[in-house]
């Protein structure tokens, strides 16, 4: 069986939910005098809303269709297959330079990060598992991808 620990002595007792505090000026349990239809009305808690649920590595593996700030569109491909402690990528059709040369992708603290032959950040993209936005990393220009 289990029972709520004794208080310590000289302490005094902790605060029972929805109970008003002694001491406190004007307040009076129900019964005590006071009608209870005269109460002002207690409004429920809010229920506490669940987080979206965050994106993950294999949700963002599948073919994309990039779009750049000039308005040109390409195909990016970002698969499972490891490559070293990166996963393979790879662009097809790209006007940019910086995509053309997209070999390899990551996901880190929820932005999908993709990388060049020789290891250098092609573009960073934050988004869900159907839609990403961000940079170019040399130029800055804007970047999004879809599916």
């Amino acid at each position: 069986m289990s029972e709520p620990l004794p208080p310590l002595a000289g302490q005094p007792l902790p605060p029972v939910a929805g109970a008003p505090m002694s001491g406190s000026p004007g307040l009076q349990a129900p019964g005590a005098g006071t009608d209870i239809a005269s109460l002002p009305p207690q409004s429920a808690a809010p229920a506490p809303v669940a987080p979206a649920a965050p994106a993950s590595r294999t949700s963002m593996v599948g073919n994309w269709t990039a779009k750049d700030a000039a308005g040109g569109t390409c195909k990016v491909q970002l698969s499972s297959s490891p490559a070293l402690d990166l996963y393979r990528a790879s662009a097809s059709g790209c006007a940019s330079q910086d995509l053309t040369k997209v070999n390899a992708w990551d996901y880190r603290d929820g932005e999908v990060y993709l990388y060049q032959q020789g290891g250098a950040v092609a573009a960073r993209l934050r988004g869900s598992s159907s839609s990403l936005t961000g940079v170019l990393a040399k130029s800055g220009a804007p970047l999004s991808l879809a599916r």
